[in-house]
């Protein structure tokens, strides 16, 4: 990753370009419905929060968030990414799938180069078979933290929901730094140790009111009536922060999750992990004696899962106004702040991840039955050696910080991406095919005498598995006690999959098997494993190209936990990677 940010200079392969070829699958793809396009302008915008003096960030469009994508299932997405920064650019659609343009999926040195400064490129796909809330953000060092935005999945029909909605806001979290992002990231993997962590959360942008800063319009306001149905289309895009949020007097009843319905599911908490989406009916009908002010406060708190200790991280509380149109007096009480979660309230976390199931409807993807591939695999942190590249790190001292799963700590390419070196038939010197299906040893995953040097110590590598078109593989992700336990969000590019089950402790298929839920379990794409616990995901790999599977955690990624599937063509020219499109960065 420390490569994204620095000019790619070598000289690539040239790939063979059938230009006609890919024109034609957009033009397939185009007929299902419309054609969305935007410009996104990443660009410098001065901006000032927490009373802090001006500073400069990087941003879509000179906002924060960045633009919302609203479009209908069905509809192709045009954007013309143009880089006005002066950083390398990538942008991910986080969730979709984007069969036939595996090229646009947006992993910097996964399936494409960064754009440069001065550089553009446009994303092209499809977004048939998906409804809901997804996201897109740059997927390139931590500039992420401000380029960001919510893709709105509208369906072709009447939602399957137990209400209609009346009106519909967008609630994108995200963390907010009085300092360079790109500037915390460098120096992070120039020494080996973690970024500080972040200076507030944010709702839309903006910390709200409990931050000790009087500026005006810090704090987001959700305009409701009285007795109206609102659909909250909640996003986490922070870096490293897993977060609970609540609405004083109000209860949530949970509709879908990363574009893909839940049998309605009723709380009056969500727990949101970064990467994922929630979306939630709220109906306003507080009671109007607990806030003759008519506003009430919509509270994002953190939820630290690292046992025992984990990373400084800030303790304080996001706000947003869920204000009563007609009722509403803005000089009358202050809104009301709902009770909050302990920070470490790892007990209403699980209850609410693990309480969710799929809503199963007709011609929607089911769970398969029958298993190909089978993998355990650790997920956790641990110690590596210097990299040559880490040029501050302290050579004479114990390892630095690192992850991985399965003990392979992943190292991204530098002078091609792994799509282009796969469909080049080039991964010689770039990739190899021995990502391991169990970790190289057995041990007490979760057990405190395991947290020990030789077993915290990890080596750099750029190891894939290569899985068959329409293979299903099951997955049993397990947490280790190495360095501290952790919720992890592991999200996967390209694929979304099924939650048979979580738990607690070492992962036991015995006793674990016969829970497993065949008949509705929940669909994701990201999936907060347990913290010194597991989760059994399974998936059919029915998207050729690399797919990148990594923790969600910004610091995480940048230390090696991550891994990359690489699916292979299946029988017909729809079910095989496509050429790379004509305008595709070189490094």
């Amino acid at each position: 990753m420390h490569k994204d940010n620095m000019s790619c200079c070598s000289s690539l392969l040239r790939l063979m370009i059938l230009p006609v070829a890919f024109a034609v699958l957009v033009i397939a793809s185009v007929a299902h419905g419309a054609v969305v396009e935007h410009t996104f302008n990443v660009g410098n915008l001065s901006i000032s929060r927490l009373c802090q003096p001006e500073m400069i960030i990087t941003a879509v469009n000179g906002q924060l968030p960045g633009p919302t994508i609203n479009v209908t299932e069905g509809d192709t997405v045009v954007v013309h990414l143009v880089n006005q920064s002066p950083y390398n650019m990538t942008i991910h659609w986080h969730g979709v799938f984007q069969r036939g343009s595996q090229w646009a999926d947006g992993p910097s040195m996964i399936t494409q180069c960064p754009v440069g400064p001065s550089g553009n490129y446009t994303y092209r796909f499809n977004v048939t078979d998906q409804e809901g809330t997804l996201w897109w953000h740059a997927h390139i060092s931590f500039l992420r933290a401000t380029v960001y935005g919510a893709i709105v999945l509208n369906p072709r029909t009447a939602a399957p929901f137990p209400a209609k909605p009346d009106a519909e806001h967008v609630v994108l979290l995200g963390e907010w730094w009085n300092a360079n992002v790109v500037d915390l990231e460098r120096m992070a993997f120039l020494t080996g140790v973690p970024a500080r962590n972040a200076d507030a959360y944010t709702i839309n942008g903006k910390p709200g009111d409990l931050y000790n800063c009087t500026a005006a319009n810090q704090t987001e306001v959700f305009r409701v009536r009285r007795n109206e149905t609102h659909l909250l289309r909640i996003i986490n895009a922070a870096l490293n922060t897993p977060l609970f949020v609540k609405v004083a007097g109000h209860g949530f009843t949970v509709v879908a999750v990363d574009a893909s319905y839940t049998t309605p599911y009723a709380t009056d908490v969500v727990v949101i992990a970064p990467g994922q989406t929630v979306d939630a009916l709220m109906v306003a009908d507080a009671n109007a004696t607990a806030s003759p002010g008519g506003r009430f406060y919509m509270a994002a708190t953190p939820y630290d899962s690292a046992v025992p200790s984990g990373p400084p991280f800030s303790q304080t509380t996001a706000t947003a106004v869920v204000e009563y149109v007609g009722e509403a007096d803005d000089d009358a009480v202050p809104p009301v702040l709902p009770a909050r979660p302990d920070y470490n309230d790892t007990a209403t976390a699980h209850r609410f991840w693990s309480n969710l199931t799929a809503l199963v409807l007709p011609g929607k993807p089911t769970v398969p039955l029958a298993v190909d591939t089978h993998m355990f695999v650790t997920v956790g942190l641990g110690v590596s050696e210097c990299q040559p590249a880490q040029l501050l790190c302290n050579r004479s001292a114990p390892p630095v910080f690192s992850s991985s799963m399965n003990n392979a700590s992943f190292v991204a390419p530098t002078s091609i991406s792994l799509l282009e070196a796969h469909f080049s038939n080039a991964s010689a010197g770039v990739y190899t095919r021995d990502f391991p299906d169990t970790p190289p040893v057995v041990f007490d995953y979760t057990g405190d005498e395991s947290d020990n040097a030789t077993m915290q110590f990890t080596t750099k590598s750029t190891k894939v598995k290569t899985l068959r078109y329409n293979e299903t593989v099951e997955m049993v992700l397990q947490n280790t006690r190495l360095i501290a336990k952790e919720s992890h969000p592991m999200h996967i590019h390209g694929l979304n999959f099924f939650v048979l089950a979580q738990g607690f402790g070492n992962y036991d298929e015995a006793t674990a098997a016969p829970l497993f839920n065949l008949v509705n379990p929940q669909e994701r794409n990201t999936i907060a494993v347990p913290t010194g616990g597991w989760a059994v995901i399974r998936f059919v790999a029915n998207n050729p190209g690399m797919w990148y599977m990594h923790c969600h955690f910004e610091a995480h990624i940048e230390f090696g936990l991550a891994m990359v599937f690489e699916v292979l063509d299946g029988p017909t020219p729809e079910t095989s990677l496509p050429p790379p499109p004509a305008d595709l960065p070189r490094c």
